[in-house]
């Protein structure tokens, strides 16, 4: 059972101030590096005089995120992005990008100083946007003849089911991720095709 987790529902921005400094935090969701570089663009568009634009992302499952990135974008290494990507982790939120916006305020704030800003711009906008759920799918393998691996594959497209593998053998074993509110319409398939299946649990 791929469990549900949750993502950021829209863009949402905060602003915070520390010592005089202005740290504007924005959240947004992304699904690949090209929505993060879209968002970071955006920002870089809409605060040409900022003097950080610092940022963290993670795409995927909360825990086992398939990508993960950080920028402190000129302050010192790991005052900005490590602690933002930290409160990214902790809120436990999947396919989210966080960029906090720094306008200096004339006040240095030292390394402490730094993370703990960083981090509670960071906490201030996770709090506040609102959560969907991804859509919960369930793991399924179905073993079947090279004649059947077609039409499997067009029921897979028109029911948002995901091949995440296919393996050829004496027969075709598929591994495939199926919606959970499909699972019926599935079974149903497969008896009809006469196919071997079963459900990961």
């Amino acid at each position: 059972m791929k469990k549900d987790y949750p993502v950021p529902a829209g863009y949402l921005e905060r602003e915070t101030e520390v010592k005089k400094s202005r740290f504007i935090a924005r959240v947004a969701p992304v699904s690949s590096r090209d929505e993060v570089k879209d968002w970071l663009d955006q920002a870089h568009k809409d605060h040409p005089d900022a003097r950080h634009i610092c940022w963290a992302y993670q795409i995927g499952r909360p825990g086992s995120a398939a990508e993960a990135a950080m920028n402190d974008d000129g302050e010192p290494s790991g005052t900005a992005g490590k602690p933002i990507l930290n409160v990214i982790q902790h809120k436990d939120m999947g396919d989210v990008l966080v960029m906090v916006i720094r306008y200096f305020g004339g006040i240095k704030l030292g390394a402490g100083g730094l993370v703990r800003a960083y981090a509670g711009a960071a906490e201030s906008v996770l709090s506040s946007v609102d959560r969907v759920v991804q859509r919960s799918m369930d793991a399924a393998v179905v073993t079947m003849s090279f004649a059947d691996e077609q039409p499997l594959r067009h029921w897979c497209e028109t029911n948002d089911a995901v091949v995440e593998s296919i393996e050829y053998g004496s027969a075709v074993t598929a591994r495939l991720l199926v919606p959970t509110d499909r699972g019926e319409q599935f079974r149903g398939f497969c008896d009809a095709q006469k196919l071997d299946y079963r459900f990961d649990r």
